[in-house]
């Protein structure tokens, strides 16, 4: 029997395996190997939430899976949310939200946050309208698409690339065209025989209740309610990302599909970087604020993100790690060496390579083997 269970939970349009491909490879692969020094043996236990279903949904499924895979035995629990999945853990975490707790409950040791909107994104406003939510279907199957088999096939694109020139900094893009590329994306995945895709692609159209629930507004009603826990470890890793380039200047890459990329990544940091007036997120602790700024190298303000999610918006426990990354790089979904087996979700300029994603998975695995023994010094 393992002596630790890593329960890892994606976020929006995320999956634990999904046509072959596994969201968390990379973390699972980083993770085993430092369990493995210290002589602690893990089991990874991947959750299939539904890609943007309400959180409270999306948690009691992964209170399902946990009582499935590890719900008897002994060994410790170790929480893992990416994004949105970040929001699942703390909620299944809180003794106040459950009647009921598990059995498993008290075997819980550490919550761990990457890249989450704990006090929800701006993003979220321009995603559920028509053209928001079409532009979130496109980039669902782009994503799939290009870790899963590094992108499909220029033709497929065309329509969309075409449109590179009605993007602009007010989120503008022609919704027929957004949904003329994800008819054909669904085309070319169906050739492949891939109907677990568009089983995970039709939830995405179905319910779309977190997108609701991640706007400030909500989140502000989700923090009054859900407790940390007093027994537990929580630590987040922070992400950012510098100003992507003007949409002039993306037009002018080599590649059609880096441009695509580009361009998509452009707007959504812009609609990422327009902090809520009303609800902005809350000044971290001094020592919070000492810790990201320094990783950083710069001062924390509202507007710095990652893409999807404002930068002081990933800040909650301890800061595990802060570095410059889009929302998946940290993942490891980062332009990687030939044979790396890295590949990159969007072109985002960050930079991010194996020392960032090493050194975060080693704060990681600290958090979560807190109190166990050290890896031994090497000979």
């Amino acid at each position: 029997m393992p002596r630790h269970h890593v329960v890892l939970v994606p976020g929006l349009f995320g999956f634990a395996k999904l046509g072959g491909f596994d969201y968390f490879t990379h973390v699972e692969e980083a993770l085993a190997s430092r369990f493995m020094a210290r002589g602690e043996t893990c089991e990874f236990v991947l959750v299939s939430s539904p890609p943007t279903g309400s959180i409270v949904y999306r948690t009691e499924v992964l209170m399902d899976a946990i009582e499935r895979s590890c719900g008897e035995g002994t060994g410790t629990i170790h929480l893992v949310g990416h994004s949105t999945g970040g929001l699942d853990v703390r909620l299944l975490a809180s003794p106040s939200a459950w009647p009921d707790l598990p059995t498993w409950f008290d075997r819980v040791q550490s919550v761990t946050t990457i890249a989450t909107p704990h006090y929800g994104t701006p993003l979220a406003y321009f995603l559920t309208t028509m053209a928001g939510t079409r532009l979130l279907e496109t980039l669902s199957l782009l994503t799939y698409l290009t870790l899963r088999a590094g992108g499909p096939p220029l033709t497929v694109l065309t329509p969309l690339i075409a449109a590179l020139g009605r993007i602009d900094r007010a989120l503008g893009l022609e919704v027929r065209v957004l949904e003329r590329t994800t008819d054909l994306l669904l085309r070319f995945i169906e050739d492949e025989g891939q109907s677990e895709v568009r089983e995970w692609f039709n939830g995405i159209r179905s319910d779309q209740g977190a997108i609701i629930q991640l706007t400030p507004e909500s989140m502000d009603i989700f923090n009054a309610g859900v407790e940390d826990n007093p027994n537990l470890r929580y630590g987040c890793v922070v992400t950012r990302m510098p100003p992507p380039a003007p949409v002039r200047l993306i037009r002018g890459l080599r590649s059609p599909i880096q441009a695509l990329s580009a361009a998509l990544f452009s707007t959504l940091y812009v609609g990422a970087g327009r902090t809520s007036r009303i609800y902005p997120p809350p000044n971290p602790s001094p020592e919070a604020r000492q810790s990201v700024e320094q990783a950083l190298g710069l001062e924390l303000d509202n507007t710095l993100n990652d893409g999807l999610v404002p930068t002081a918006s990933m800040i909650w426990g301890d800061v595990l790690w802060a570095g410059t990354a889009d929302h998946l790089d940290i993942l490891g979904h980062y332009a990687g060496d030939e044979d790396s087996g890295h590949t990159d979700w969007m072109v985002s300029g960050a930079g991010f390579r194996d020392p960032d994603f090493e050194e975060a998975m080693d704060a990681i695995s600290d958090h979560q083997l807190a109190g166990h023994a050290a890896p031994p010094e090497p000979i």
